[in-house]
């Protein structure tokens, strides 16, 4: 299956139907009252996150989303049908963001322009997550309800209330306990094949891989899902090489595994290039635990590794190395117990903070 982490899409509720201009026949009762019934409510667009999605690929398809129109009520007083509501299913870590519009006066001579900053309409963080986003609208009333005393058999009605309608854009922001973060062909691939089932492309080339991985770690009795995300270069975090888009994947991240070739020509340097688009997107990606890996020790041999792992602790300040290689499995079991110990300590420490991030539900109704 294809991934797409990003889709626009058009949604509009229902219209309410229309109310009935009716009146009462029947035998030996010429002159009967007003009986039209008021039209139905239209349908509201609704989203839900479900379990087994992991891409927005279908958006690519289909994008434009409307909901059923309410039915025209009817004589004898019977009110229209609802429309049905129109259920959109979406991924768990899916964000609805509102659609960018351009700053006024901000065109330049070629036609570009900036634009407004996208607000967060909704976010669905939990399988089952339900919001309803537009609601249809209301049914128009039927000539019964006009009847007043001094207008017996009004023939006015209701014509239905309008839907929503909006534009909106998709983002998927994987849901991961672990991001493994690190340059091109730092070996992140081998890595998550060795500890997941998942089977990632593997390549003795930079880009290999170029989409977001999920696997699903299991180590001393525990489990905690593994995201792999596509090597960042200088000025990811500016969008070059789309990085600003894979930086947003490990905003949810409780760990960071930061994977260093340690065959690079600069291994430090690589460190800091990693470290500097981190702290340049934001988000608190800086701030999240991290943990400094060096692979591929069964190139180089013991030795020089230690070398490397002093050379992070004494030029770029990092208090702890694990040295591994992701290919023959050495040194990947100390690094994932310690990677259940940090999970503890940030779920001991968020919840001593008593962090709530909301219930991430929107209601513009």
């Amino acid at each position: 299956m294809h991934f797409l982490d990003q889709a626009k899409i058009y949604i509009k509720s229902g219209w309410g139907g229309p109310g009935a201009v009716s009146f009462r026949r029947e035998k030996y009762e010429e002159y009967g009252g007003p009986d039209g019934g008021n039209g139905g409510k239209g349908g509201d667009i609704i989203f839900e996150a479900v379990q087994g999605l992991n891409t927005l690929i279908d958006f690519r398809y289909t994008q434009h989303f409307k909901a059923q129109r309410g039915t025209p009520g009817m004589g004898k007083n019977r009110y229209g049908a609802g429309g049905k509501d129109l259920i959109i299913k979406v991924p768990v870590g899916t964000q609805i963001l509102s659609d960018p519009k351009p700053i006024e006066g901000s065109e330049d001579e070629d036609g570009n322009c900036d634009y407004e900053d996208q607000d967060v309409l909704a976010d669905f963080t939990e399988v089952g997550q339900r919001v309803t986003f537009l609601r249809g609208g209301d049914g128009g009333r039927g000539n019964m309800s006009y009847k007043t005393s001094t207008n017996r058999a009004p023939r006015q009605h209701g014509t239905g209330w309008p839907g929503q309608e909006m534009w909106v854009w998709l983002r998927l922001k994987l849901l991961a306990d672990v991001g493994l973060v690190g340059m091109p062909n730092a070996g992140k691939s081998t890595l998550i094949n060795q500890v997941t089932n998942t089977k990632a492309k593997v390549g003795a080339y930079a880009f290999t891989t170029t989409k977001p991985q999920l696997g699903v770690v299991l180590h001393r009795d525990r489990e905690f899902v593994l995201a792999d995300i596509p090597g960042l270069i200088a000025g990811a975090a500016e969008g070059v090489g789309i990085g600003d888009r894979f930086l947003g994947h490990i905003e949810r991240c409780r760990v960071l595994l930061h994977l260093i070739d340690a065959t690079t020509d600069d291994p430090i340097e690589a460190f800091h290039i990693v470290t500097e688009e981190l702290a340049a997107y934001g988000e608190g990606l800086d701030e999240k635990p991290q943990i400094v890996v060096l692979n591929k020790g069964d190139l180089l041999g013991q030795e020089l590794m230690e070398d490397i792992a002093g050379q992070l602790r004494d030029e770029a300040g990092v208090e702890d190395v694990f040295i591994i290689s992701g290919a023959t499995g050495e040194g990947v079991g100390a690094l994932l117990d310690a990677v259940l110990l940090v999970m503890d300590e940030d779920a001991r420490d968020a919840e001593s903070e008593g962090a709530d991030e909301g219930d991430g539900t929107w209601s513009p109704i």
